[in-house]
């Protein structure tokens, strides 16, 4: 290690005498290492670091050392998840982390009567279409904020529906669930779980879910736990994307948000309970249209 400091990090200021002198090593042995056919395990180490350096590149930042083994994993590079990390500290490389996150739930000071917890935390699916998770979230623009609705598959973790808007109007979410029925064709019984917002108590909601026989499922008051997986989703895209981002219109960020749901969360973001595919691969191994 401290002849790869001489040679990458002080010989080009210091000369190469002064550097072993301070760090206590010997010029001779200094330049023997230097000068010495890389061995195979070294040219391994080394092609392994182009690898994972590579892989952090492609996933924009965002993935720590078990995505990075997993990915190499499918490209039939066979290395110790525990030799990725290793490599991503030498590297000085790591997945994005921000501060914390605090959810907020929607205000439920409304007198539109709830529907019952039919989720209970039960977030387990057996195929597509079976369980539906929708909740609002928001991105702080330089015009003000720009809302989110999404509407999620429990099973494959694959967004079907999503809208955004300037207000909290009741079409933010109408349009999101128009488009997830528009691309599923949900079965009679789905179960559609969001908090107790008025958007989804309303009653333009809850005509949508009737004309298409769905069961409504509401948390309980203020219980962010009730819609965990939805919760997990908007602080994915929050550490991900927004909180490294300055949008200064809300057109900048629909389009950033687009690209995310649509490119890279969809199709290319390995997703760690599905086998680490993202959701379209893992709904593409199962057939599912």
């Amino acid at each position: 290690m401290k002849f790869m400091c001489i040679r990458n990090e002080l010989q080009p200021t210091y000369a190469v005498r002064d550097c072993c002198r301070v760090l206590v090593v010997s010029t001779s042995g200094y330049y023997r290492w230097k000068n010495a056919t890389p061995s195979a395990r070294s040219l391994r180490r080394s092609s392994l670091t182009t690898e994972v350096c590579g892989e952090h590149e492609r996933s924009r930042g965002v993935y720590g050392s078990p995505r990075i083994h997993a990915q190499l994993c499918k490209r039939q590079i066979h290395v110790n998840v525990k030799t990725v990390a290793h490599i991503m500290n030498d590297a000085n490389i790591r997945a994005k982390t921000v501060k914390k996150w605090h959810p907020r739930t929607t205000q439920s000071n409304h007198t539109i009567a709830p529907a019952a917890n039919v989720i209970e935390r039960n977030f387990a699916a057996s195929g597509p279409n079976e369980k539906w998770l929708c909740d609002i979230t928001y991105i702080a623009t330089d015009e003000g904020f720009l809302y989110l609705a999404g509407v999620m598959d429990v099973w494959s973790r694959s967004i079907v529906g999503w809208s955004m808007a300037n207000t909290l109007h009741a079409t933010i979410v109408t349009d999101a669930l128009t488009m997830a029925v528009k691309r599923r064709s949900p079965p009679i019984g789905l179960v559609h779980h969001s908090d107790r917002g008025v958007q989804y108590a309303c009653r333009a909601c809850r005509d949508i879910l009737e004309q298409h026989g769905m069961q409504q499922s509401m948390s309980r008051a203020g219980d962010c736990y009730d819609n965990a997986m939805m919760e997990s989703l908007w602080a994915t895209l929050k550490k991900e994307l927004v909180q490294h981002a300055k949008f200064k219109t809300r057109a900048q960020a629909r389009s950033s948000i687009f690209e995310w749901i649509e490119v890279w969360y969809q199709r290319e973001r390995s997703h760690s309970s599905l086998g680490y595919l993202s959701p379209e691969q893992f709904e593409a191994a199962r057939r599912v249209g």
